[in-house]
């Protein structure tokens, strides 16, 4: 059996863990924000200097900008970027530990099953789409769209486990509130 010391120093660790795959992926993930810059410079000068247009390049703009908010929502989740509705969670009548008793509810009963619902369903096509090696429709398209729709199930699996991580900080802050 845990004292309660050690398992809030074990909490703590495996949070900071689920975390780092959330602060690495983020860094990874930014920079295609400034591969998608230079593709859709490159892509707005060929088509209104050069009047020359791409529909692959087009595209690879919308898969990267996708794979952008797909991958990065838990980097930007750890980092308490995403928008908030905080007339109730700022307000006055919420303390520390009342605010960690939201996002630990928040987590495990919207969150994590929000998340689990968007992979298990996501799975079939995705699973699908790679089965029939799905390209773009389009003439000049991107092949390998299966790829693209890959980033559903993943994006959501990393924001599980920042989400976990979430609870995990918000279990320490709790422990700790009742020393």
């Amino acid at each position: 059996m845990y004292s309660k010391y050690e398992l809030l120093n074990l909490i703590k660790k495996c949070a900071a863990g689920l975390e780092y795959i959330s602060e690495y992926s983020g860094r990874v993930i930014a920079w295609l924000v400034l591969i998608m810059m230079v593709l859709v410079s490159y892509d707005v000068a060929m088509r209104y200097i050069f009047r020359s247009g791409s529909i692959t390049l087009q595209e690879l703009e919308w898969h990267i900008f996708s794979m952008i908010f797909l991958l990065g929502a838990a980097y930007t989740f750890k980092h308490d970027d995403h928008v908030r509705l905080d007339l109730f969670y700022q307000s006055k009548y919420m303390n520390d530990l009342k605010r960690a008793w939201v996002n630990i509810i928040g987590g495990v009963f919207f969150l994590i099953p929000f998340c689990l619902l968007v992979i298990v369903s996501s799975w079939p096509f995705v699973s699908q789409s790679f089965i029939h090696m799905e390209g773009s429709p389009d003439p000049g398209g991107l092949p390998w769209r299966w790829l693209l729709k890959a980033a559903i199930p993943l994006g959501f699996i990393l924001l599980i486990l920042q989400g976990i991580a979430d609870i995990f900080k918000n279990i320490s802050r709790v422990l700790e509130k009742q020393e």
